[in-house]
């Protein structure tokens, strides 16, 4: 069993993955949270390993950037390799001033300026949502962990550069959470094959403020939303 993107072997993933955008965050999360963790894909850089978490298989790898390599990998995880629930664990950017830096978001639904949905040939225009399921797992994680949570709405967009200053505003108006890149793609995929799907977001700049977090930071420090996903894969795996 492999896939352009994926040189895995059949039962090599759990039934729940988490995945973070950034490669490197999957490898923080192997070595500082699963137990006896393996690395089972490395194409093209893209880190995933399968491990235990109290006692439980947890798999997690990277999605890369944006809504076609989240597409991408989703779907052939989900397809191929037996995946039931993907739980995105990646970074926001905050359109309140009242959702600050390392803030949890937990997206009941991902608003999106993509024409991803295109391709399911549909006559009106699709909602995106997590599965409830994890979403009320998600948050009985967070109040676990001590995190200041919201659940919300996030805006997955095709652009991070854009040629558009106004952008957000609209978003903003609407009452959206935070700004990132995949959710929506991954909600989308989940909701095409009948499987389950939950994006936890930490806040690492606000674009009302104009606080940002440093790099590093987004790859080693957001532990919080890591511990909220693995109990998350604890309660629906155990």
């Amino acid at each position: 069993m492999s896939t352009p993107h994926n040189s895995a072997a059949a039962g090599d993933f759990a039934k729940t993955v988490l995945m973070p955008g950034d490669p490197l965050r999957a490898q923080f999360i192997a070595e500082n949270f699963l137990k006896d963790a393996r690395l089972v894909n490395n194409v093209r850089g893209i880190h995933g390993y399968t491990g235990t978490y109290d006692g439980v298989p947890v798999s997690v790898m990277a999605s890369g950037m944006g809504m076609p390599s989240m597409g991408i990998y989703s779907y052939e995880l989900y397809s191929m390799y037996g995946v039931e629930n993907i739980l995105r664990i990646g970074s926001a950017g905050s359109l309140s001033a009242d959702v600050k830096l390392r803030d949890v978001i937990l997206g009941m639904g991902a608003c999106t300026n993509s024409n991803f949905a295109a391709q399911y040939k549909l006559s009106g225009v699709f909602a995106p949502i997590a599965s409830y399921d994890l979403l009320r797992l998600a948050v009985d994680a967070a109040d676990g962990v001590g995190a200041r949570w919201h659940v919300g709405n996030l805006i997955s967009s095709d652009t991070f550069y854009s040629d558009d200053d106004g952008e957000n505003a609209g978003w903003m108006k609407m009452g959206v959470l935070g700004i990132e890149m995949e959710a929506a793609a991954l909600y989308m995929t989940a909701a095409r094959l009948k499987k389950r799907a939950l994006a936890i977001c930490t806040v690492s700049d606000n674009l009302v403020t104009g606080e940002a977090l440093p790099a590093l930071d987004r790859q080693t420090t957001f532990t919080q939303m890591m511990e909220i996903a693995l109990r998350v894969a604890v309660k629906c795996n155990g």
